[in-house]
């Protein structure tokens, strides 16, 4: 390559970087939009906004299109991830939170071993000794876990995160590895999916398959936006728990 052309295909690959940080700043909307209700009501949307538009940014610097992947699937990692490192700085995913998500997980777990079923909000709150309305409490702090997946993610061999999220939901391109990883865990996901008791079933399958909100997904079922996502939150324990022995 000629020195003086070095320029020009600078200007141009910036160029490229620019155009497709602006084409995806809908993206940023959309994934902040999905997050926002599940959060504290002090939280300011704008601060995610400014955090996952920083984790765009650096998609756009990081993104190679000769890997085969698309770059939204490529900026959808990245922004979660800005958006997860912001509520950590918020104290969102506060560690004695963490604590009472894996200690729900753990019972969850050994109930199925011990009844060879999903076992009952009832029987979780008995384990647990507190009352219904403790352990749907509980549900509800720990909701944040269960829609930004966090606690249990993996990596593909190029070092790409995968969750349970991108198990869950459709997405346009993955890298051969991505698409080996989810097979596997798409099969391990289908047998749990369908033990779920009926409603979570549904209220996980209308979240992230058909892309409803909790107000719609509550219309549809005829449960509030707080019960819907106590179900979702549930369901999540659930299978977070067949993928983690899954993995193990």
């Amino acid at each position: 390559m000629k020195v003086a052309d070095q320029p020009a295909q600078s200007i141009k690959a910036a160029a490229s970087r620019d155009a497709l940080i602006v084409e995806h700043i809908s993206l940023v909307k959309y994934l902040v939009g999905r997050i926002m209700p599940q959060l504290p009501p002090h939280l300011d949307p704008q601060d995610l906004i400014s955090a996952a538009m920083v984790g765009l940014i650096n998609a756009a610097d990081r993104y190679d299109p000769e890997r085969g992947v698309l770059f939204k699937t490529f900026a959808e990692q990245h922004v979660r991830g800005a958006i997860i490192d912001e509520l950590r700085s918020y104290d969102v995913l506060s560690r004695s939170m963490r604590e009472k998500y894996k200690r729900l997980e753990r019972e969850v777990v050994r109930l199925e071993h011990k009844l060879g079923r999903n076992p009952t909000c009832e029987e979780v709150a008995a384990a647990l000794n507190i009352g219904l309305e403790e352990y749907y409490g509980i549900l509800d702090d720990v909701h944040v876990f269960t829609f930004i997946s966090i606690d249990d993610s993996w990596e593909d061999n190029e070092g790409n995160p995968l969750c349970l999220a991108d198990v869950l939901s459709e997405s346009e391109a993955k890298s051969p590895q991505q698409q080996v990883m989810m097979m596997q865990l798409a099969d391990a996901l289908g047998q749990a999916i369908d033990t779920l008791p009926e409603k979570e079933r549904l209220a996980v399958t209308l979240y992230y398959s058909e892309d409803l909100n909790l107000k719609e997904i509550g219309e549809t079922l005829g449960l509030t936006e707080s019960r819907i996502s106590q179900l979702i939150s549930q369901a999540m324990v659930r299978l977070r728990g067949r993928l983690r022995l899954h993995k193990n």
